[in-house]
C-alpha cells in the first residue's frame, strides 16, 4: 500500500476525539487500507469523521484536494439490517456525500445490493493486496449477463473517487449472475453493482435489443397464430362437410340400431325381472336362515349362561373369595409369581365361562383359568392348552372327563363352606 506524501498508514489524520481502542484489528486494518488507497488516489483521508449534528460518523472520509467533493468509506463488519444501512446511506446523500460500504466477511451480507457496497478479501501473504471480490461487475454484451470482476482495493477506490465506477441499479432481467465456486456453477442475485458507465450503457443497449427481439418474436408468434387459425378454420369446414355426410349415414344406421336395441331391451328387461325375482327369493331365504342361526346362537348363549351361572352358583361369595385367594397362594408357591385376583370375577365365553387370572407383570401374561364349566369345555378347544384351576378333587374329576388331566390342578378346598367360630 502506498500513500501520497510518504506518511505511513498509522500516521493518517484523524480527529482528536477518535477512539480506536475498542475496535477489532480487522476493522482497524481495513480502515487504514482504505485511507491509504484514498491518499494514493490523490485525495485527503481522515479517520472517524463525525457530522456536526452527530447524526453520522464516517470510518474514513475522502475529500478532494479542492474540497468540493467528499465520499465516505464505511468498514461494516457488525450485523446491520437493510433498513438501517439504507437510512444511513440516505443521510449521506441528503448532504451530497457519496458513500461506499465495505464488508470483509467470508460471505456477502444481505445489504450488499441494497446500497453502494463491496465485499473485500484480505491478503493471505504480506505482499499481496486487498481485493474487491464482490459488488464489482462488468456487463458482457455478447452473453447479456453481468460478470463478477475482481480488482485490487486500491484501484477500485481510485476509480470510485474519480467516478469511473458508479453504483448502479440492475435491470430486473439481468439480476441473476453466475459464478464458478469449487468447480461448480452457483447462481446469485444482485440488484446493484459498482460498474462503469460503459457497462451501464451496454446493459441499456442489450435491453433495447432484447425488447426488439421480444417484439419481433411476438409478431412472428402472432402471424403464426393467424396462419394456424386460418388452417384450423379450413380444417373445420372440411370436417363439417364430412360430418354432414356421415350424419346422414349415421341416422339411417341409428334407426336400425334403435329397433335392434328395443328388441334387446325388452329381452333384457324380461331376464332382469326373472333375475331380480330369483335374487329376492334367495335373499329372503338367506335372511330367514341367518335369523334361525342367530336365534339358535342366542338360545345356545342363553343356555350356556344358565349352565355357567348354575356352575358358579354352587359357590357362595365367601367360597369364591376363598377360591381366588387359594389360586394366588398356589401361583406364588408353585411358580413364584404373583397373580392379579379380580375384585369382580368375570366369566369368559372363550374359556368355557371360567375366570382367567393373569400374572401381575407389565405384559399381564395369562396364568390359568379358574373353574371352567365342564359342560361348556367341548366348545372351547383352546382351553386344553391352558392351566385349569379347580376347587377340589371332585371338580377336577368333572373337568378330567373333557380335559387332559395334566393341565388340571385342584386346590384341595372343602366341598362345603367352612364355618368360622368367633
Amino acid at each position: 500500500m502506498r500513500e501520497q506524501g510518504g506518511a505511513a498508514p498509522q500516521d493518517l489524520d484523524r480527529p482528536e476525539s477518535c477512539e480506536l481502542l475498542n475496535e477489532s484489528w480487522e476493522h482497524h486494518m481495513l480502515k487504514l487500507e482504505m485511507a491509504g488507497a484514498i491518499r494514493t488516489a490523490g485525495w485527503f483521508a481522515t479517520l472517524e469523521v463525525p457530522a456536526e449534528d452527530g447524526s453520522w460518523r464516517a470510518d474514513v472520509m475522502a475529500s478532494s484536494t479542492d474540497g468540493s467533493r467528499r465520499m465516505a468509506w464505511e468498514a461494516q463488519l457488525s450485523p446491520i439490517t437493510v433498513d438501517d444501512i439504507a437510512a444511513r446511506t440516505d443521510r449521506y446523500a441528503k448532504i451530497g456525500i457519496r458513500v461506499c460500504w465495505v464488508h470483509p466477511g467470508a460471505r456477502p451480507p444481505q445489504w450488499i445490493t441494497a446500497v453502494p457496497a463491496v465485499r473485500v478479501r484480505a491478503p493471505q501473504e504480506r505482499n499481496e493486496p486487498w481485493v474487491v471480490d464482490d459488488g464489482l461487475a462488468g456487463f458482457v454484451y455478447r452473453s447479456g449477463r453481468w460478470k463478477f470482476q475482481e480488482e485490487p482495493l486500491e484501484r477500485f477506490v481510485r476509480w470510485a473517487l474519480e467516478e469511473q465506477l458508479v453504483s448502479a441499479e440492475v435491470l430486473p432481467r439481468y439480476r441473476r449472475v453466475y459464478l464458478v465456486v469449487d468447480c461448480g456453477q452457483r447462481r446469485f442475485r444482485r440488484d446493484r453493482w459498482w460498474t462503469s458507465q460503459k457497462s451501464i450503457a451496454d446493459q441499456g443497449r442489450h435491453e433495447v435489443m432484447r425488447q426488439r427481439q421480444d417484439a419481433a418474436r411476438a409478431e412472428r408468434e402472432a402471424r403464426q397464430k393467424e396462419q394456424e387459425e386460418a388452417a384450423e378454420r379450413r380444417r373445420r369446414e372440411v370436417e363439417e362437410q364430412e360430418r354432414a355426410r356421415k350424419a346422414e349415414e349415421a341416422e339411417r344406421r341409428r334407426l336400425e340400431r334403435e329397433e335392434e336395441a328395443r328388441l334387446r331391451l325388452e329381452e333384457a328387461r324380461r331376464r332382469w325381472a326373472e333375475e331380480a325375482e330369483r335374487r329376492e327369493r334367495e335373499r329372503a331365504e338367506r335372511e330367514a336362515r341367518l335369523a334361525r342361526e342367530q336365534a339358535k346362537r342366542e338360545e345356545q348363549e342363553r343356555q350356556d349362561l344358565e349352565t355357567a351361572r348354575a356352575w358358579w352358583g354352587r359357590l357362595s361369595p365367601q367360597q369364591q373369595t376363598e377360591l381366588f385367594t387359594a389360586v394366588a397362594e398356589y401361583a406364588w408357591r408353585q411358580s413364584n409369581v404373583r397373580v392379579e385376583v379380580p375384585e369382580k370375577p368375570m366369566m369368559w365365553p372363550q374359556y368355557a365361562r371360567g375366570v382367567p387370572v393373569h400374572v401381575a407383570d407389565k405384559r399381564r401374561t395369562l396364568y390359568g383359568i379358574v373353574r371352567p364349566c365342564p359342560d361348556l369345555v367341548a366348545a372351547c378347544p383352546t382351553l386344553a392348552e391352558e392351566l385349569v384351576l379347580a376347587r377340589n378333587a371332585h371338580e377336577a374329576r368333572e373337568l378330567a372327563a373333557v380335559l387332559p388331566q395334566g393341565r388340571i390342578v385342584h386346590l384341595d378346598l372343602p366341598e362345603h363352606e367352612q364355618l368360622t367360630v368367633c
